[in-house]
């Protein structure tokens, strides 16, 4: 979305493109950097497990010429900015035709693992045996390179489609026997898929964080009295079978980022609900809270009145800050950042951003 900002421009345009970006985040005084990495089953390093992300050339399994992650994880440090390694544990690719991946994709290899939904391709989380094959392909850039965190974001289960199932009859019929109902398996697999990487990258390389940025809303208070008190179309822990709340409370995580993307008064879902709703689930965990802040939605007049407003973000700072659970904010997206056409980047730096960043807390 953000970088490249084309596909198929040559290693020196692609390396000042990062960079560049980089530059940003030091201007915003901002100390963190998210990159994706693994975007649909692919790579923007050498893997031997995967193929190098058409992102960069424009066909896929193409070698680049040079090494994106390396790279990054080089310039950020160099530059005092930490480098989160994000990564899409599940999604294959953004269409549903295997014969489109190169030859060599373990998707084509392995067609069982794989479910059309959507009309997208993604390996199916009740098999064992993916969870195993993504967890070692995520786990090969961790072992390769100094990166301060493993990021996973919203891709659990796909986002429903009206109209349409997830097939995975045949693997709940193989490995779903414990369980009441398919949609506790499911989170089963999803909880098993955040402990085994966890596990995994405190044995390669220990003090690497990892941590998530879900969907804002884990359950409306209708579905469930813990829930928050909104109204979303799309909750977590049914949806997407991701149990964000119960991996905060067991602090099988380091660190959440709920994707809070909405206003302040936001009828359906109010981010002056939901940052206390959080900080409520937070308290007394290990897993530290940072907030996920919708600054592409800044300047966006379909995005509605609140929006329109330049000090929106910053709003959402001064609120933040009334909670000492809230350790700092996520910024997406980075184009938005650099770029900041609204000027609500401007805002939140100079009234929250005086000073250089200190690291994180």
């Amino acid at each position: 979305r953000d970088w490249p900002s084309r596909t198929g421009l040559g290693a020196a345009r692609q390396r000042a493109e990062l960079t560049a970006l980089l530059d940003a985040a030091v201007r915003r005084r901002l100390n963190t950097v998210f990159l994706q990495v693994r975007p649909t089953a692919d790579a923007l390093w050498p893997s031997p497990y995967e193929p190098w992300s058409q992102w960069l050339t424009g066909t896929q399994g193409r070698n680049p010429g040079w090494d994106p992650l390396g790279t990054a994880v080089g310039e950020a440090h160099a530059r005092g900015l930490k480098l989160h390694a994000w990564f899409n544990p599940y999604r294959v690719a953004l269409h549903d035709d295997p014969s489109r991946l190169v030859a060599s994709h373990p998707a084509r290899r392995h067609p069982d693992w794989v479910v059309r939904y959507g009309g997208k391709l993604y390996y199916n989380p009740g098999l064992p045996e993916v969870r195993a094959f993504v967890r070692k392909a995520m786990l090969d850039a961790v072992r390769r390179y100094p990166v301060d965190g493993v990021h996973f974001d919203d891709y659990f289960y796909p986002y429903p489609v009206a109209g349409q199932s997830f097939d995975d009859a045949a693997a709940y019929d193989r490995h779903g026997g414990a369980f009441a109902s398919r949609a506790a398996w499911r989170r089963d697999n999803i909880d098993r898929l955040v402990r085994e990487t966890a596990e995994g990258i405190r044995r390669l390389r220990p003090g690497t964080e990892f941590g998530i940025s879900p969907f804002g809303v884990w359950r409306n208070a209708s579905s469930d009295p813990r829930g928050s008190d909104t109204r979303a179309g799309v909750e977590t822990y049914d949806d997407l079978y991701a149990d964000t709340r119960t991996w905060v409370r067991k602090g099988w995580i380091d660190y959440i980022v709920p994707q809070l993307y909405w206003a302040i008064g936001t009828a359906a879902a109010d981010y002056a609900t939901l940052v206390p709703w959080w900080a409520r689930v937070a308290r007394g965990s290990r897993t530290r809270l940072y907030v996920g802040e919708a600054l592409y939605k800044a300047g966006d007049a379909a995005q509605g009145k609140a929006w329109r407003d330049p000090d929106e973000l910053s709003r959402h700072l001064a609120l933040a800050e009334k909670y000492p659970e809230v350790r700092g904010h996520v910024f997406f997206a980075a184009k938005d950042v650099a770029a900041d056409p609204s000027g609500a980047m401007a805002r939140v730096v100079a009234d929250h951003y005086r000073q250089p960043a200190s690291p994180p807390r």
